[in-house]
């Protein structure tokens, strides 16, 4: 995979967890569940901003961004917290993998950043409840 196909991935997996953080919080209440929708939120705001930074750095190389879907499937009926948080364990696993893909196929610049985004979305796993991982976003042999 080249360095550029690596970060198209990783933008795709930004698109697509914007998408179900914002179906998320629509079924989660503030009032009934504040910190969850607080994590949510917060959540949410971390992938935009990781998504815009993609956008850039892919565009800084001369390349076209790849483009949001109109929808996405989200990974659980979502209409509990638990299932909420679930879903929430599964976005950041996959964004994981996709910032592990980018650690290991971009240049040193970029491997860095990568390294920062994959560590957060690993700690952020951790917050919905995920299990400790070794090797985050590395998939098991």
């Amino acid at each position: 995979m080249t360095p550029i196909q690596a970060l198209q991935q990783a933008l795709a997996g930004e698109h697509a967890a914007i998408y179900v953080y914002g179906v998320l919080g629509g079924r989660v209440s503030s009032t009934s569940e504040p910190v969850l929708a607080d994590a949510l939120r917060a959540a949410y705001a971390t992938h935009r901003a990781r998504r815009d930074q993609l956008l850039t750095i892919i565009r800084d190389r001369g390349e076209e961004p790849v483009a949001a879907e109109p929808s996405y499937e989200v990974p659980t009926p979502a209409r509990t917290a638990e299932q909420c948080r679930v879903a929430a364990r599964q976005i950041e696993d996959r964004c994981a993998e996709s910032y592990a893909v980018a650690v290991g196929n971009t240049a040193r610049a970029d491997r860095q950043w990568a390294i920062d985004a994959l560590e957060d979305a690993a700690v952020r796993g951790l917050g919905f409840g995920a299990g400790p991982d070794a090797f985050p976003g590395v998939p098991e042999l």
